[in-house]
C-alpha cells in the first residue's frame, strides 16, 4: 500500500517530502527523527494519523456538504458570523464517530507505542495541517494540541478534537485571508511520546534573532512547566543568546542571559476522572534561578545549528526538558518566516525628534514607531468593537484576536515576552508592539492619543500624544566601500544587532560605562567588599540585583562580559575595540554603593580617572574584574575580534603599569592576537607619540577631551563652551602631528570622537591619511558618503 493510502505512518517512515500526507509539523518531526537523531538531536518517537485518515473520516461521516453550507454563511467582516459558523462545524465533527477501520488503526498504533515505552504511555497529540508551517505561510498554532493523553479512549477523543480544530475561528479566517480552499487543506495528527516538561521546563528557540534578523545567534526562551504559557504570553521567560560562529568552533559563547520573572508554572491536574492543566505559582528561589543550566543552553544551541544546517534556513523550534529523566528534546521545528525573508538591501531608520516623558515602558518588538488612539479591549468577546487604525491595548492576545490585530496601528500588552503571541504576530504584520508593560490597561485610557516607540533599543516607550519622529530609508546596494575604514561608536548592547546591518568596518569605540551603568548598576568595590558594607539599604539593593550570585564579583564579570560579547558577536569577525572604564570619581560615586569608595574631587574631569585607577592599590582589584570579563569574552566565548583600549593615559610610564596590571590578570598583549590601543586625548599623548607607539599597538584620537585640554576649557561650562571647537587650528595641528607619528611608527590610528562626522573635519582627516573614523550609527552612512567624496577628491589632485 502506498504511503498516501495509509491511516498511520511512523516517524521513521516519513520525511520532508511527505507534507501533503502528514502536514508540515509531522513531516518535520519524521525528517528530524530519521536524519538528526544520529547527530545527537533528541526527538520523541511517535506516529502520524495521516491526512488520508482525515479525508476518509469526513467522507465516511458525510460531513463535507454540511461544512460547506456553514462556511457559505460566513460574513468576512463579521466576527460574530465567523464564530457561529466555526462553532457549528466543530460541533458537527465532535458529534460524529470514527469509522471502525480508522479507530482500529489508531488504537493498534498506540498499543505498539505502549509496548515500547510502557503501559498507558502518555502522549502529546498535535495537529499538523497540510498547509501549515510552510515558508510562505505562518500563523502556526491555529489548530489544537492535547498533552499527556493516556489510554485508548482518551487518545481517540483527542484525535477527534484535533480534526475539529481545523475549523477554529482563527484557522477559518486565516484560510479565507490567504485564499486557501478549505477542502484542499487537510489535517494530520502527530501522536508523540510525552516529554514531562510539567516537572521541569520548556520553551521556544530560534536560529535567528527575532527582532532584527541577525543570523549569527541562537535565541532561546525558557519557562517552568508546560510551554503553553510562553506562547500565550502569560509568563516573562528567561532569555538566552548564543553566538553560532564561535559555538561551531567549540567555544561556549553564551553572550547574554536575562532572568525572567517566571511567576507561573503550568502543570497537569486531576479533575475527577479527567486530567486537565492548571497554573501554579513559582517560589522565590525558582524565580531567581534560570530554568536550564549553561551546559543545557549550549546543547540546545548546538541542536539549533544542526537543525538549521539540515534545513538550510533559519528555524523556529520548540524544546522541552523531561523532569523524570532530565533529558532535553526538540518537539517541533519549522522554518522561521518573518526575519529570514527580510530585505536587507534597504535600511529604514526611525528617529524620535522630541523627547516626551514616557507613560509606560515594556519590551519592544521590532524597531518601528507608531501612533494612534488607544483602545482598551479586555476580552475576546469585545473585539468586534475595535476600530481600524487604533492602538490595541490589552492583557494578552491569542490567535482569536488576529482579525483585529491586522487593522491596529500598534499593539501594547500587559503581559508577555518577545516570543508571545502578540510579539510573533506583530512581527509578521510589520506593526510596532510593546509587550510586558504590566499595567497598560490601567495607565492608558481609550481614545487617548499615544506614540509607541520601538526605535530606542530593547525597551519600548509609550508617550502621551503624537511625538514628532522621522523615518529615513537608505538604499545600500549602490554604496561603495571607502579605503578609509568607517567604524561605529557603540556602547549599548541592545542596539548592536540592528546596527550591524549598517555598512561598517567594525566598532572603533565601545565604552564599558554604558554596560556598567545599565547592566550592572553597582560599584565594583561594593561587590568586592560586599560583606563589609554596613548600610542595610545598599546591601538589599545589591542582593535584589544579584539573585543566585553568592560570589558578587562574578556578577560584575558575567554582566560586563555579556554586554561586551553581545557587541563583539554582532560585528564578528570585524574588530571591536573595547575601552576600559573611564568614569570620573563623581560618576563612580553615583553607582550603588559607590559613595563609600570614591574621593570628592574639585575637578573630576582631570582627576582620578582612566589609566591612573587601574594600577592604584585602592582600585586595582576592581580593574581585575574588567580584565577577567575581557578574558571570558575572548577565551571562553572565542570572540578574539575584541581589542582593548586604555583611556586617559597621561604618561608612558603609566601605560607600562597598566600593561603590567593587565598581564597580572591574564591579559597578555599579543596573546591570541590581543591588541592594546591607547586613547590619544591628552596633549602629552601627541607630544610623546613616538614613545607611546613603542608600547601600544595603535592610537584612537578622542577629540572631545583633546580639544578641551588643548584649549584649556571645561566643555561643560556654559561660560566658555562657545570656544569649544574641534576644528580649532591648535587641535588640528596636534591631530595632524599624531597621525604623522603613528604612520612613521607603523601603528594604526583612528578617531572616535564626535569630530569624525563633522563636515569639513572628515575631509581634513582623510587628507592627513587617518586609517579609520568611528562615528555614531546614525552618522555612519552620511560619513561614508563624505569619506568617499574626500578620497575621490584626493585622487584628482
Amino acid at each position: 500500500m502506498h504511503k498516501a493510502e495509509k491511516f498511520i505512518l511512523w516517524f521513521d517512515e516519513i520525511d520532508n517530502l511527505d507534507v501533503p500526507i502528514v502536514g508540515g509539523k509531522n513531516a518535520s518531526l519524521g525528517e528530524m527523527y530519521q536524519k538528526l537523531t544520529k547527530k545527537g538531536v533528541n526527538i520523541p518517537y511517535g506516529f502520524a494519523v495521516t491526512a488520508h485518515a482525515y479525508r476518509y473520516f469526513i467522507q465516511e461521516e458525510r460531513l463535507e456538504e454540511s461544512i460547506r453550507n456553514h462556511i457559505r454563511k460566513i460574513n468576512p467582516k463579521s466576527v460574530n458570523s465567523l464564530a457561529m459558523s466555526g462553532r457549528s462545524i466543530r460541533d458537527l465533527i465532535l458529534a460524529s464517530h470514527f469509522p471502525p477501520s480508522l479507530q482500529v488503526a489508531i488504537i493498534d498504533a498506540y498499543r505498539r507505542l505502549c509496548r515500547k515505552y510502557g503501559h498507558h504511555a502518555g502522549v502529546a497529540v498535535r495537529s499538523s495541517a497540510t498547509a501549515e508551517d510552510l515558508p510562505t505561510a505562518s500563523f502556526a498554532g491555529q489548530q489544537d494540541t492535547y498533552l499527556n493523553i493516556r489510554g485508548e479512549q482518551g487518545l481517540l477523543e483527542a484525535c477527534k478534537r484535533c480534526f475539529a480544530s481545523l475549523f477554529t475561528n482563527r484557522a477559518i479566517h486565516y484560510r479565507m485571508d490567504k485564499g486557501f480552499d478549505h477542502f484542499k487543506v487537510a489535517l494530520s495528527i502527530g501522536v508523540q511520546l510525552m516529554v514531562r516538561s510539567d516537572l521541569a521546563s520548556s520553551g521556544v528557540m530560534f536560529s535567528i534573532d527575532t527582532e532584527t534578523g541577525f543570523k549569527d545567534v541562537v535565541l532561546i526562551n525558557g519557562i517552568y512547566g508546560l510551554g503553553e504559557n510562553i506562547v500565550q504570553g502569560r509568563v516573562d521567560p528567561d532569555e538566552f543568546y548564543v553566538h553560532k560562529p564561535t559555538l561551531r568552533k567549540g567555544f561556549k559563547p553564551i553572550i547574554s542571559k536575562t532572568l525572567g520573572s517566571k511567576k507561573l508554572r503550568m502543570v497537569y491536574a486531576q479533575e475527577g476522572a479527567r486530567e486537565t492543566i492548571r497554573n501554579t505559582d513559582t517560589g522565590k528561589e525558582e524565580r531567581g534561578a534560570f530554568v536550564i543550566s549553561e551546559d543545557e543552553i549550549l546543547t540546545l544551541a548546538r541542536w539549533a545549528c544542526i537543525i538549521e544546517d539540515h534545513y538550510r534556513k533559519p528555524m523556529d523550534m520548540e524544546w522541552a526538558k523531561d523532569g523524570r529523566t532530565n533529558g532535553l528534546f526538540i518537539v517541533q521545528a519549522r522554518p522561521e518566516t518573518v526575519q529570514s525573508q527580510k530585505d536587507f538591501s534597504t535600511l529604514k531608520e526611525y528617529h524620535i525628534l522630541e523627547k516626551g516623558k514616557p507613560i509606560l515602558t515594556g519590551k519592544s518588538v521590532g524597531v518601528k514607531i507608531g501612533q494612534g488612539r488607544a483602545q482598551i479591549i479586555r476580552h475576546a468577546s469585545e473585539i468586534h468593537q475595535f476600530k481600524e487604525g487604533n492602538m490595541l491595548i490589552t492583557e494578552i492576545t491569542d490567535p482569536d484576536w488576529e482579525p483585529i490585530m491586522k487593522i491596529a496601528s500598534g499593539i501594547i500588552t500587559n503581559r508577555g515576552g518577545r516570543t508571545s503571541h502578540a510579539a510573533i504576530v506583530s512581527r509578521e504584520l510589520g506593526i510596532p508592539c510593546i509587550v510586558g508593560t504590566n499595567d497598560a490597561t490601567e495607565k492608558l485610557r481609550s481614545g487617548q492619543k499615544i506614540t509607541l516607540s520601538c526605535a530606542e533599543g530593547e525597551t519600548g516607550f509609550v508617550y502621551d500624544g503624537y511625538i514628532r519622529y522621522k523615518t529615513v530609508t537608505h538604499h545600500l546596494k549602490d554604496l561603495k566601500k571607502p579605503l578609509t575604514r568607517v567604524m561605529l561608536n557603540l556602547g549599548n548592547p541592545e542596539q548592536a544587532f540592528e546596527s550591524s546591518f549598517i555598512p561598517n568596518d567594525g566598532v572603533g569605540l565601545a565604552r564599558e560605562e554604558f554596560i556598567i551603568n545599565e547592566y550592572i548598576k553597582i560599584h565594583p568595590k561594593a561587590l568586592l567588599d560586599f560583606d563589609m558594607i554596613k548600610d542595610p539599604k545598599i546591601k538589599a539593593e545589591i542582593e535584589a540585583l544579584t539573585p543566585g550570585y553568592r560570589d558578587k564579583r562574578q556578577f560584575f564579570i558575567d554582566r560586563l562580559a555579556q554586554g561586551i560579547a553581545t557587541i563583539a558577536a554582532a560585528f564578528y569577525p570585524k574588530d571591536v575595540i573595547i575601552r576600559f572604564s573611564d568614569f570620573k570619581s563623581n560618576e563612580y560615586a553615583n553607582l550603588i554603593g559607590g559613595k563609600g569608595f570614591e574621593p570628592k574631587e574639585e575637578n573630576p574631569m582631570i582627576g582620578w580617572r582612566g589609566a591612573s585607577r587601574y594600577y592604584a592599590p585602592q582600585y586595582r582589584e576592581a580593574f581585575a574584574l574588567e580584565c577577567r570579563a575581557i578574558r571570558k569574552v575572548r577565551e571562553e566565548m572565542g570572540l578574539t575580534n575584541v581589542k582593548v583600549m586604555v583611556p586617559f593615559c597621561r604618561t608612558v610610564e603609566e601605560g607600562k603599569k597598566v600593561l603590567k596590571e593587565m598581564a597580572r590578570n591574564g591579559l597578555w598583549q599579543g596573546k591570541h592576537g590581543l591588541e592594546v590601543y591607547v586613547m590619544c586625548e591628552i596633549p602629552s599623548n601627541v607630544i610623546l607619540a613616538d614613545e607611546f607607539a613603542k608600547i601600544f599597538d595603535g592610537f584612537s584620537i578622542g577629540s572631545n577631551d583633546l580639544t578641551q585640554l588643548t584649549l584649556g576649557l571645561d566643555r561643560d561650562s556654559e561660560l566658555v563652551n562657545h570656544l569649544y571647537d574641534e576644528r580649532n587650528d591648535a587641535v588640528k595641528a596636534l591631530i595632524a602631528s599624531v597621525i604623522n607619528k603613528a604612520k612613521a611608527n607603523k601603528r594604526k590610528i583612528g578617531i572616535c570622537g564626535e569630530a569624525a562626522s563633522l563636515r569639513g573635519f572628515t575631509e581634513f582627516l582623510i587628507e592627513r591619511g587617518i586609517d579609520s573614523v568611528s562615528v555614531a550609527p546614525e552618522a555612519a552612512l552620511r560619513t561614508t558618503v563624505t569619506v568617499l567624496k574626500a578620497e575621490e577628491a584626493l585622487k584628482k589632485r
